[in-house]
């Protein structure tokens, strides 16, 4: 079964967020626990806790297609000890919160280097820190996001986010998001059915399909290879619509949490629509992918 949703607003508090989805006939969400554009936030009500557990068990919606996004001042990599420090404190933050809604993953970027040091380095920072959070929590799995490769950030190569898995000793708690939008700008081409079939015939040989834990759904407003991230509505970007259509018939994805990222949350309930309506008869299959 495929769990197609949205990223939802946790406006009025996270309880809202799995009310939010279901009005969108979505089988999956994300969701920010915290405010994204701060380091602070105020710790979690017990009430609130059980409010959203409670909305979350009323919507159908399971567990495990629930995605949180940590925020987006978070960098695990970064190259300067003090200020790695500080965004370790707020992922830990965000991670405890995870679990106290008892939700199964967090999603993250994974860093840049800011150009101060090498890809490498920074790998090796990024796979401590997450070690370091593994450390303090139970269960919680850290999801690591394909970036763009805008700017001097990591993890827009499939071997990027390989090494960093290699460097935690292969952890069953680290896994990967692939984001169409932003694979798509770092060179990944995905709008034919023999493209489609060569990206994640990569995937599946730097990281096996054992790692990928979630898939953000986002058009392109930028160019293949163009290393910006520019997210478009289904079928108005660079893309186009054949990409997830693939998406949709792939049996290699069914059971994890599909995400719509796109810039116009008015149009979610009919992206999630149009997604479902993807005929899952036809399938591609994973020896096509070969």
């Amino acid at each position: 079964m495929k769990y197609v949703g949205a990223h939802v607003s946790a406006a009025g508090g996270v309880s809202r967020a799995p009310v939010n989805a279901a009005r969108l006939g979505a089988r999956a969400f994300a969701l920010f626990t915290r405010n994204q554009k701060q380091w602070y936030s105020s710790p979690l009500e017990q009430a609130e806790i059980s409010a959203f557990k409670k909305n979350l068990a009323a919507s159908g919606i399971p567990v495990k297609a629930v995605l949180p996004h940590a925020g987006y001042l978070i960098n695990p990599g970064h190259p300067e000890e003090e200020k790695r420090t500080k965004s370790l404190k707020a992922l830990e933050d965000e991670a405890l919160r995870a679990e106290a809604l008892g939700l199964k993953y967090l999603n993250l970027h994974p860093g840049t280097h800011l150009g101060l040091t090498s890809d490498s380095d920074c790998f090796g920072s990024i796979a401590r820190s997450l070690l370091s959070i593994l450390r303090g929590t139970e269960s919680l799995i850290l999801v690591l996001e394909t970036t763009a490769g805008q700017g001097f950030s990591v993890g827009y190569r499939f071997e990027h986010l390989s090494e960093i898995l290699d460097r935690t000793g292969g952890d069953d708690r680290v896994g990967v998001c692939i984001d169409t939008s932003h694979i798509f700008a770092a060179g990944y081409d995905l709008r034919t059915e023999e493209g489609y079939c060569r990206v994640m015939k990569e995937f599946e040989e730097k990281l096996g399909f054992h790692c990928l834990k979630a898939m953000h759904l986002n058009d392109s407003k930028t160019s293949l290879g163009s290393r910006v991230d520019r997210h478009a509505c289904l079928g108005d970007g660079e893309i186009g619509l054949e990409a997830f259509r693939y998406i949709m018939k792939d049996p290699r994805l069914d059971g994890i949490p599909l995400i719509l990222e796109t810039p116009d949350p008015e149009r979610y309930e009919a992206e999630i629509s149009l997604l479902y309506g993807f005929d899952p008869g036809t399938r591609i299959s994973s020896p096509a992918a070969t």
